[in-house]
């Protein structure tokens, strides 16, 4: 059974001509009614796309390694007939596509993660990371205008790109 979501940010320092791993930070938050129903596979695809995004400033333009112990992690990127949550994850992730490498590793290896994974905290006002499901900001239409133009606009437009040294081979 999931509880939440977690992941472990990692940087790797030369200290006394030694690489030496030490942490950046910590994320976790408890999954949503409608994400319980995802698969592990899913759930997975998932925390990954939710922690680029949640990391986002500190990975954007850094060249760096996702460890999973998940194979469809690893395999999210290159799926042939993904299914349209798969789909949109792709799409998210795509910036990151040159910097990110995607490593498969046994899970008794990074316990760190799926601690914070395991024990996430409901997501209720006594929370210090509290947020309302319904966080989105709402904005609302004050108004929509609406402006006919005629065809005579269209065809100023027209002939001003013929006499344009510039566009007019656009309109020959």
């Amino acid at each position: 059974m999931w509880r939440g979501l977690g992941e472990a940010l990692h940087q790797v320092q030369i200290i006394d001509d030694k690489p030496t791993e030490g942490p950046v930070c910590y994320i976790s938050r408890q999954i949503k009614p409608t994400e319980a129903r995802y698969g592990a596979s899913q759930m997975e695809c998932l925390c990954l796309v939710w922690a680029l995004e949640k990391l986002h400033y500190y990975l954007d333009g850094s060249v760096f390694e996702v460890i999973t112990d998940c194979n469809a992690v690893k395999s999210l990127l290159n799926m042939k007939t993904p299914n349209r949550h798969m789909l949109r994850w792709q799409i998210a992730i795509q910036e990151y596509r040159g910097n990110m490498t995607i490593v498969h590793k046994a899970g008794n290896i990074h316990k760190n993660a799926d601690g914070l994974s395991r024990w996430a905290l409901a997501n209720t006002p006594d929370n210090p990371a509290y947020v309302p499901l319904e966080a989105e900001p709402q904005i609302p239409i004050e108004g929509i205008n609406i402006t006919d133009i005629g065809t005579e606009f269209f065809e100023g437009v027209r002939e001003s790109y013929k006499q344009d040294k510039n566009f007019h081979i656009l309109t020959s």
